[in-house]
């Protein structure tokens, strides 16, 4: 088998690899050749045996539903397409009874997480949705409670006058059970200048994303690629997640995140094809080595771009979402209602020649299919 995958490349590339295949970890300089150099179909052959090396045939989903509190935020990052100012037409603010209505409709239904992450609002604090947390755990004592990104936890924290880890202690005995991936970007400084400027840093980001490994407290890891950025700034973000990864291993995946050009400030750029969302796949699989799972986010690729994913290293395709989501649908994403059902993922799964495996948020095995 390693000598036909290598068989038509150049020696670089038949050097590197080689020693991929042998185990090797590949360092950032290589990750950039590869990158430039590679043929796509060699890429995707080593994302797949790195893929089956970690989760042999099996790809996972989960039953879930997201919550969004509002659009309204502080900030006004250029290729946000989901902003809006207090008192826009288009933005909404949901109540603690509209977000408790969200999760009364899935009364009965075996989901097993919630996703919370909204806009970061200039009045409410780390209580308010603290205690939405406890509510929300009343209601639903079986299902994981996943909120906030780093960017809405930098700012309610601050706010509160509290370290990092004491906050996280704090939404921890809300409720709180894990942290989602969104905010990170891209952490070059340089470039988070021009397209999220007041935006906490890479390194709040990174800090916060570690504190709450440090208290057992998992977390995903995102990168938003095709837009502004060069391959160096992006093995550079897969770098700085590597590091992290190696001190804490408190991520449970990492999720590129497609930039979407409808209705932002950045939308002059367009958006890259989907044979670079694949070599951006395979290159975080092949990279990020400490990292047991990579996800194909349905909503921002759509469904057939995902499945394609699948042969180039991801092997977990989020959740049944349930229409639940209009980050990415107001960025021009083709779901403009996303939801699957189980039926759907299995089968999807299934015809890409995979074990669907239905997890919960850490990944625990909930049913086999």
């Amino acid at each position: 088998m390693k000598e036909l995958i290598l068989k038509n490349a150049g020696p670089e590339i038949r050097e590197i690899a080689g020693a991929l295949l042998d185990g090797r970890r590949l360092m950032p300089d290589e990750a950039l050749t590869l990158y430039k150099k590679a043929d796509l179909s060699l890429m995707a052959v080593l994302a797949t045996e790195a893929k089956r090396a970690k989760s042999g045939d099996a790809v996972f989903f989960n039953r879930n539903f997201h919550i969004e509190p509002t659009n309204v935020c502080i900030y006004n990052c250029r290729f946000c397409s989901y902003h809006k100012p207090e008192g826009d037409p288009d933005s909404w603010e949901l109540t603690e009874k509209d977000i408790l209505d969200i999760v009364k409709r899935f009364d009965g239904i075996p989901v097993t997480e919630v996703h919370i992450t909204g806009g970061v609002h200039p009045s409410r604090d780390i209580h308010y949705y603290g205690k939405i947390l406890a509510s929300i755990r009343h209601l639903r004592p079986d299902i994981s409670i996943k909120a906030f990104s780093a960017i809405e936890l930098d700012y309610m924290i601050r706010k509160a006058d509290m370290t990092y880890t004491d906050g996280l202690k704090l939404l921890r005995d809300y409720g709180l059970d894990s942290i989602p991936g969104g905010g990170a970007e891209i952490f070059d400084a340089s470039l988070r200048r021009k397209i999220c400027r007041e935006k906490a840093d890479a390194e709040t980001y990174l800090a916060i994303h570690e504190a709450a490994h440090n208290l057992g407290i998992s977390s995903n890891a995102t990168m938003l690629y095709g837009h502004a950025e060069s391959p160096e700034q992006r093995i550079d973000h897969l770098m700085r997640l590597r590091e992290l990864q190696d001190r804490t291993g408190g991520f449970n995946s990492f999720i590129p995140l497609k930039f979407r050009r409808e209705n932002n400030r950045m939308s002059e750029l367009g958006e890259v094809p989907v044979t670079e969302d694949m070599r951006n796949y395979a290159l975080s699989r092949l990279f990020l080595d400490n990292f047991s799972h990579i996800k194909a986010y349905w909503p921002a690729i759509g469904r057939d771009a995902a499945m394609i994913s699948l042969a180039f290293g991801t092997d977990d395709l989020d959740g049944t979402i349930d229409d639940t989501t209009r980050i990415y649908s107001m960025a021009g994403a083709g779901d403009t209602n996303p939801s699957l059902s189980t039926t759907e993922l299995v089968a999807m799964i299934r015809s890409a020649g995979y074990r669907p495996v239905e997890r919960d948020t850490n990944y625990r095995t909930v049913k086999e299919w």
